[in-house]
């Protein structure tokens, strides 16, 4: 493994590449935000792929391109940078602005640089195109999380470039392999660089997508608890089944009592400011406080329900099954592996006996094996950046702000485990419900609006300018 400090000495700025459409008065973007949408668009266009394999990702392709970007900001001699490689190609970038009180905030904006593989007969345009079209900016990685990664490094450079530094540390970490669990982007870095991504406060990913009249921003992120079910039967000759138990036949046993057999809805602090922003019908929402009565409700929140259902309580979803090893032997062995997805405070001795408790009767002949987990993490929402981030929206947006809690995981739960307040931030427009949101994370056709960038970044400014100027 390698790893280096280096200051980027190539060009400002990612040169915007000519649309291959005809702009429109949709396409255009001026000053910051126009730097911004073009970085967005070079960093697409590295098609830094993570498919999970060491060797994918590279994101020093990225590094590359935000060296260059940031190139005039290291110039002033108020920024350090450094390239950190956790494996050959495996690059983040850690820009830190250095403020003139050390004692005041040091703000990190967490971004990553990877994407998710893509299946280009899914999609109309070139996925690593970086194209502009009608407003929008099209490509894997446009909305996870790359406009953002892009606003970061923009704001980063134009508070370097501003004629009085600022008071607090600004810290931009561009890292790799977020898709693929971090352990080559933040594990590797605040395991072996803690003093360079060294943060009081973050921003990252998750959050900026409408409830109502609200703007979600994540304080919290459910937990891993993965499980593999180990199943045994008795063995035989395919051809005399008689007599044998197939492992086969128990895992489907076994998968058909998971599917009918769901752990209770268990309701936390952050359900009761969902529901109020978003269900607008009273009587709905009042079933929805109910746990008792959420279940039967689900079905009447159309797009919302799935996100709903996840919050509300622990979740497990078979993801892998493995039976047998050829074609003319019943299995002796069977396993299934469980996606489980655990609430702040949830512990593995509590999964297990739930686990259990779900199996039932069919338990006793189960092993339970743990795979690799994490617990759920919660930032407080009474911090001096979550006020910030409430005064930005509303200024920007004229919206007011509600904390949530992501179903997923994301990198900022690793600052959070170290006591560090970090937020799921954005403030995307106006039609970008959650449902939405969701569509274009992963999906087919990923891509932005000119528009959500915009506001993104003026918010982010406002943040900043609040915290540490």
């Amino acid at each position: 493994m390698s790893e280096r400090g280096e200051e980027s000495t190539a060009p400002t700025s990612a040169a915007p590449a000519s649309s291959s459409a005809s702009g429109s008065a949709k396409d255009s973007a001026t000053g910051s935000a126009a730097d911004t949408i073009a970085l967005l668009r070079a960093l697409i266009r590295e098609a830094c792929v993570n498919d999970g394999s060491v060797g994918s990702g590279q994101e020093i392709r990225s590094v590359r391109v935000l060296q260059r970007f940031l190139a005039d900001a290291v110039a002033t001699g108020r920024v350090e940078t450094h390239v950190l490689e956790s494996a050959p190609g495996r690059a983040s970038l850690v820009a830190r602005l250095r403020g003139t009180d050390p004692t005041a905030p040091a703000l990190g904006l967490l971004g990553h640089l990877d994407v998710v593989p893509v299946d280009p007969d899914g999609w109309t345009r070139n996925p690593f195109g970086g194209d502009l079209i009608n407003g929008e900016i099209w490509g894997r990685g446009a909305v996870d999380m790359l406009y953002l990664t892009a606003a970061f490094a923009c704001v980063l450079r134009d508070a370097a470039l501003a004629p009085e530094r600022p008071r607090g540390d600004v810290v931009l970490i561009a890292v790799a392999d977020e898709e693929g669990g971090g352990e080559y982007g933040i594990h590797w870095l605040v395991r072996q660089h803690p003093e360079v991504v060294r943060v009081t406060e973050a921003l990252s990913e998750s959050g900026g997508m409408r409830m109502g009249r609200h703007v979600a921003i994540e304080v919290a992120e459910k937990g891993s608890a993965g499980r593999r079910l180990v199943i045994h039967g008795k063995p035989g000759h395919a051809s005399i089944p008689y007599g044998a138990k197939s492992a086969s036949y128990r895992v489907g046993e076994v998968l058909q009592r998971l599917g009918e057999v769901m752990p209770a809805a268990q309701l936390g602090p952050l359900w009761n400011a969902f529901v109020s922003a978003r269900i607008q019908d009273p009587a709905l929402a009042e079933r929805l406080r109910d746990p008792v009565r959420l279940d039967a409700a689900l079905p009447h929140l159309g797009g919302i329900a799935g996100y709903a259902h996840a919050v509300s309580r622990i979740t497990m979803s078979p993801t892998v099954l493995r039976a047998g090893m050829t074609h003319n032997v019943i299995p002796a062995v069977g396993t299934i592996d469980l996606d489980i997805r655990t609430l702040p405070g949830t512990t593995d001795e509590e999964v297990d006996h739930l686990l259990r408790a779900v199996l039932g009767p069919l338990a006793n002949d189960i092993e339970i094996e743990h795979l690799r987990g994490w617990a759920a993490t919660t930032s407080p929402s009474d911090t001096p950046l979550f006020a910030a981030i409430e005064r930005a929206v509303e200024t920007v947006a004229d919206a007011p702000v509600v904390p949530i809690m992501a179903a997923g995981g994301s990198d900022a739960r690793v600052l959070r485990e170290l006591g560090i307040p970090a937020y799921g931030f954005g403030l995307l427009g106006p039609d970008w419900s959650y449902e939405r949101y969701r569509e274009g994370v992963h999906g087919n056709d990923e891509r932005i609006d000119v528009e959500s960038v915009t506001l993104s970044l003026e918010a982010l400014q406002r943040i900043v300018a609040d915290r540490i100027a």
